[in-house]
This record gives structure tokens, C-alpha cells and sequence, in this order.
């Protein structure tokens, strides 16, 4: 990873342990912030995506608050952050309603019934009422992460509009990337504008939602400046983006240590991490994250599938090669882990939680920000 010094991480971290890094996330920070001073978007951050919150002092020095997806990731927002919370669910309680009320700025519902069966709870609120939208454009590649799939649950497709009142809705929320740069989201407005940009006369903003890698090398800062230029002076509308891999891309490193390898048809090496606990979007997405020295399978001398300690036998990270032997004791760092990471771990098998840590380049400062013991897997039981 360019511009992380992995080697003096690898002689501080503990294993297992995700490292940020805090330098990564400050350049990041940087290319958010251009865009907003060039476009005059408002930048929030994803907490589905990264919520590391002690590391929000940082963050909330650029970005303009959080969007969350339930009452907790609101509350924690409200708490840790304390700039704008927006907020979203596929469908709400009325209890969730409330306290999301209370804590939230904007609340984007996700269908007319619950816009009207909540207008009493939020009519004299004062908060701003969106909803989300369906352009029924995909972009995705892959359909788990499509919200716009063929009979997505997620946004209200355009034929819903006909004959429905807007009354007291003052935004329009779309979220339909994942991990893409500008074109996709320039095709995808092109195809709001066409469906939906008739309901925006006497709107307060749009969302354009999440998914945008605006930090990775060779996005369209250009493009996406000019788009929300046009957007905003078209409508007048305030224009938002909520990334959360953005923020993240490249800070992160999940630090391991091999147990044991052993033979069964090839070389295995067992690690002290997990696909299925620690990184599940290699089980989900699937995603093969690089490893500092690891090479494609037969490309080294040396080729081993690493695989978890659980007890699930599809616990396999993936086929690697090296230029030297695995032994037990060696560490192996996994990049670019700490985006839907952190907020997607387990405690399955009650394997041991990594530690979370920050590091400081300007310092070479390595710092545990929190470890994890028995009490914390015993207190999501009963």
C-alpha cells in the first residue's frame, strides 16, 4: 500500500489487529474536501462502511456529518461526530421513528406507506423528510450489492409516484453504486433526471447516495465537480454525497499470524484471522484483498490456501503464493481491510476479536486503541 510504512506496523501491531492509518486517512480526507470546496456538495460519511469512531475528531475536521442505517449507527453519529446525522432503513418501527426523530436531521423513508402511516410522528418535527427513489438503472456487478436489481426491496420506482403526494418531503435520496467511479453515477443521474427531476421544483436537496470511490486513483474529481455544479444550479438544490469506502480506501491493514500448516492435497496455512469473522466480504462479495508479499497461486515457489481457525469448512481466504515458506510465527498483512471490516466482524466460534489500532506516520507511533477479551463475546449472549 503506497505510502504506509508496513514493516515498522508489522514490528508494533499485536496479532491479530487492524491498523489505521492515519496519515492514508488524512490525504483521503483531502480529496474529499476539494470536491467540496470546488462543487459545494456535502460530504458525509457511510457508517456502514467504516465507523471506527475514534477516529471521528478527524473526520468531522472535513466532512459535514454521517448517514446512518438504524437507530444505533444515528445515536453514535449524534454522539462521536456531532455534525449532520442522516438517516435510512428499508422500513422503520414507530419506535425507531421517535428516536431517530430526535437525533437525526434528515430521515429518508423508503416507501409512501410509511412516509403517510409516520407523518404524525414527523409532521411538527422539524426534521427533513426525504424519500428514496429506483431509478431502475444498474450499474452493479454484483447482485447482492445491486440496489437496483429486478425486484429490489430498496427505493420507490418511478410508477409509485403517480397520483401520491409530496407534501412536506423536501429531498430526493438515490443510492445505486458500489465501489465505481464517475461514469456509472453519471449514467445513473442521467436516468434520475429523466424519472424523477419533475418532483424536485420547490426541493431543499438530493442525495446522491453512496458507492463512489472519488478517493482511488483515476476517478473523475473533474466530472463529478461539473455534475454537481449542474445539479445544483439546474434545481437549486443542496446536493449531498454519502460514501463510506472513500474515507477508508487504502488506510487500513489487517495484521495475522500463521498457527499451523498442514497438507491435505496442497499447503494450508491456518491463521489466527478469519474469512468468515474478520473479512466476510471475501466469503460475500467475493473479495480477494492483497497481502504485502503475496503473490497469484504458482506465481512463487511456495503456493498455500490460507484458511481460518472456526470450525466452518468454508473458512478459506484464498489462494496465495510467496517467495518463502510459511512457518508458524510468521506474519502475513493483509491491505486495504479496513472498510467493511471492522463493522461486519463476529464473535463466531467466540474467536478472538482483533485489536483495533491507529498509526501515526508523522510519529511512527502505533497506538491499541481497543482490545477484546471473553467479557465481550459472553455480553452478546445470554
Amino acid at each position: 500500500m503506497t505510502g504506509i510504512d508496513i514493516p515498522k506496523i508489522v514490528q508494533q501491531a499485536p496479532s491479530p489487529a487492524y491498523v489505521v492509518d492515519l496519515g492514508r486517512l488524512r490525504h483521503n480526507l483531502a480529496i474529499l474536501d476539494q470536491v467540496q470546496q470546488r462543487s459545494g456538495a456535502k460530504i458525509l460519511m457511510a457508517l456502514k462502511a467504516f465507523a471506527m469512531w475514534s477516529t471521528f475528531p478527524l473526520i468531522r475536521q472535513t466532512l459535514q456529518g454521517v448517514c446512518a442505517s438504524s437507530p444505533w449507527e444515528a445515536r453514535l453519529g449524534r454522539e462521536e461526530f456531532g455534525r449532520e446525522v442522516h438517516s435510512f432503513a428499508a422500513a422503520f418501527k414507530e419506535s425507531d421513528v421517535a428516536e431517530l426523530l430526535s437525533i437525526s436531521n434528515h430521515l429518508v423513508f423508503n416507501s409512501f406507506n410509511q412516509l403517510e402511516r409516520f407523518r404524525p410522528l414527523w409532521a411538527q418535527s422539524g426534521v427533513s423528510i426525504g424519500l428514496r427513489v429506483n431509478p431502475e438503472h444498474s450499474e452493479g456487478q454484483t447482485a447482492i450489492y445491486d440496489p437496483c436489481a429486478p425486484n429490489s426491496r430498496l427505493g420507490i420506482p418511478a410508477a409509485e409516484f403517480t397520483g401520491r403526494s409530496l407534501a412536506g418531503v423536501e429531498g430526493l435520496h438515490f443510492h445505486t453504486l458500489c465501489e465505481q467511479l464517475f461514469g456509472p453515477l453519471e449514467r445513473t443521474v442521467a436516468v434520475f433526471e429523466e424519472k424523477f427531476s419533475r418532483y424536485l421544483a420547490g426541493m431543499k436537496w438530493l442525495n446522491l447516495g453512496g458507492g463512489h470511490h472519488i478517493t482511488r486513483e483515476g476517478y473523475d474529481i473533474d466530472g463529478l465537480v461539473k455534475l454537481v455544479q449542474r445539479l445544483k444550479g439546474k434545481y437549486g438544490v443542496e446536493v449531498y454525497l454519502e460514501p463510506g469506502e472513500a474515507i477508508a480506501i487504502g488506510t487500513g491493514l489487517l495484521v495475522a499470524e500463521v498457527l499451523d500448516v498442514v497438507e491435505n492435497g496442497m499447503q494450508i496455512a491456518i491463521l489466527d484471522v478469519s474469512a468468515t469473522c474478520h473479512m466476510p466480504d471475501v466469503l460475500e462479495m467475493p473479495y480477494r484483498p492483497a497481502i504485502t508479499g503475496g503473490f497469484d497461486p504458482g506465481a512463487k515457489a511456495h503456493t498455500y490456501r490460507l484458511g481460518g481457525p472456526s470450525c466452518l469448512a468454508g473458512d478459506i481466504i484464498g489462494d496465495w503464493s510467496f517467495e518463502r515458506p510459511l512457518k508458524p510465527g510468521d506474519r502475513l498483512v493483509f491491505e486495504d481491510m479496513a472498510h467493511y471490516t471492522m463493522v461486519k466482524t463476529t464473535t463466531f466460534n467466540g474467536i478472538q476479536h482483533p485489536h483495533l489500532c491507529t498509526f501515526e506516520p508523522t510519529t511512527g507511533e502505533l497506538q491499541i486503541v481497543r482490545s477484546f477479551g471473553y467479557a465481550d463475546f459472553k455480553g452478546r449472549l445470554s
